[in-house]
């Protein structure tokens, strides 16, 4: 998942790990890391200091990383892909549910069991494998391949692998969400990593405003690049693209992060970054990968039988160069600013 910077500027990150102070107008900021990359909160909570926030923000952290974490091999989501618990907890259970969900609408396009291939191309923690053997691996992807059964997790190949990746930071935004709201917040927005839950109104009684980067390859540009501002009261954003997670192979090849569990290897297409609404981040972070892993006409036809869905993609341009071409769905235009 990709960075949409909150338009204007966002405090420095201290090396020590929190910042956090009280502003005008009885909103709290708190800046640093969680789940690896950048945490930012704007909220107007009651009774409670920033350092008191902060402390409460980090045992979600670690709470999310020992549940859902690959990258943690202690974490619990590890120990049930290598068999060594078929327990679940609550947010892996969840999680599945939505996937279930979001996968019912996408042909096959968006599946949590896709660990394997994402780890043979080498974004799961390993190096890739040079001639990873895709028709061998695909004989143990796919959702009908795990259930859970009265809070335990049943697999019909113990050579299936689950991955959130896809998920995981969404619902962990909504979890932080919720958490605010449980210390008094009534208008705030979360942020980690760039994707984000809103509520309410800004200091200045306005909607909040993200900002959505442009989608060239390699842009580490921190917000400075933006095609579009979006405003919003009430919902989670994330969004999806191949352009900075990615390498070349030997043959001179783009290999990227999102990957098609129908053929096993990288979703490329015209289609470079994938924005989406929706009532949770969670539900925004899952559609956005499985939009993204439809390809372009894939993706343009699921989205116009959606009529309520909140879309954005930015797609290359058909003269090549540096040229975009945008969809904005009707009930994403409403939330546009120009």
């Amino acid at each position: 998942m990709l960075k949409k910077y909150l338009w204007g500027a966002l405090a420095g990150l201290l090396a020590a790990g929190c910042a956090g102070r009280e502003t005008g107008g009885s909103y709290t900021v708190v800046d640093g890391t969680m789940l690896g990359t950048t945490l930012h909160i704007v909220a107007d909570v009651r009774g409670t200091s920033a350092q008191e926030l902060y402390a409460s923000v980090m045992e979600l952290d670690r709470e999310a990383k020992a549940s859902m974490s690959i990258f943690d091999s202690t974490s619990l989501l590890s120990r049930l892909n290598r068999n060594e618990t078929d327990s679940v907890d609550r947010h892996i259970a969840f999680n599945l549910r939505l996937a279930d969900s979001i996968g019912a609408l996408s042909g096959g396009c968006y599946d949590v069991t896709v660990k394997p291939l994402v780890e043979a191309w080498g974004f799961a923690g390993k190096a890739a494998q040079a001639h990873p053997n895709i028709d061998s691996i695909l004989t143990f992807v796919g959702r009908d391949k795990v259930r859970i059964e009265e809070g335990r997790l049943v697999k019909s190949d113990p050579r299936v692998q689950l991955d959130f990746n896809s998920v995981a930071k969404g619902y962990t935004v909504d979890l932080l969400a919720a958490l605010v709201e449980r210390h008094g917040a009534r208008n705030y927005i979360v942020d980690i990593g760039g994707e984000i839950r809103c509520r309410g109104v800004n200091r200045e009684g306005k909607a909040w405003r993200i900002g959505v980067e442009t989608p060239f390859d390699g842009n580490m540009s921190d917000g400075r690049y933006l095609q579009r501002r979006i405003a919003m009261h009430e919902g989670g954003m994330a969004t999806s693209g191949n352009y900075r997670r990615y390498y070349l192979d030997a043959g001179g090849r783009k290999v990227a992060h999102t990957i098609d569990p129908r053929t096993g290897r990288s979703a490329l297409s015209r289609l470079l970054s994938v924005t989406v609404v929706a009532p949770t981040c969670a539900e925004a972070d899952a559609l956005g990968t499985m939009f993204l892993a439809m390809g372009a006409d894939g993706a343009l036809e699921a989205v116009r039988k959606m009529p309520d869905a909140k879309v954005y993609f930015i797609f290359a341009g058909k003269e090549g160069g540096d040229s975009y071409e945008e969809y904005l769905s009707p009930a994403m235009e409403r939330l546009i600013l120009e």
